[in-house]
């Protein structure tokens, strides 16, 4: 499965909920009717969705058997995921770009061949993504590195790692 977005909490008293998605465009989620709802900690389970629409920048939705806030409220904080199979496939080269999930856990390193750390997530801004990587440290800090040309050299999917062009004390 790949995480593709995390319910936020209820939207109105109708079962509605509010979704931040990890897609490029908010309503992406909406080309699959089927999502499976779960965390680390929940098991995963298959929910149809039955409506859903772009509300600012949230997409709110409407999932089958949930038909007020209370039911809506106990899916606050679960992760959306969808089959990897229902995904387009993208070429390994990233001409058409990468899931982000197929990015978090890679080693990073830079062009001295120095370990930075690895990708715990990334970030949306707008102008490019952001590649937030942990270090393997024990102050195990934060580093943000733009996911553009310029930084990022090479991205290896089958050896999990990601070249960049970063020094150790930035």
């Amino acid at each position: 499965m790949v995480i593709m977005g995390h319910i936020m909490g209820p939207f109105g008293v109708y079962g509605w909920i509010k979704v931040n998605p990890y897609t490029e465009f908010i309503d992406g989620l909406m080309d699959y009717s089927i999502w499976w709802l779960g965390s680390d900690n929940i098991k995963w389970r298959q929910v149809h969705v039955k409506a859903g629409h772009v509300n600012g920048n949230l997409l709110v939705a409407q999932l089958e058997g949930y038909t007020d806030r209370t039911q809506a409220s106990e899916l606050k904080g679960l992760q959306i995921a969808i089959l990897r199979s229902q995904l387009p496939t993208l070429p390994e080269d990233g001409k058409d770009g990468y899931y982000w999930s197929d990015l978090i856990g890679t080693e990073v390193i830079n062009l001295k061949g120095e370990l930075l750390g690895k990708v715990i997530g990334l970030l949306e801004t707008g102008a490019n993504d952001v590649l937030c990587i942990q270090t393997i440290d024990t102050e195990q800090k934060e580093i943000l590195i733009p996911f553009i040309e310029q930084f990022v050299i090479k991205v290896d999917l089958k050896l999990s790692k990601i070249t960049v062009d970063w020094g150790m004390d930035y």
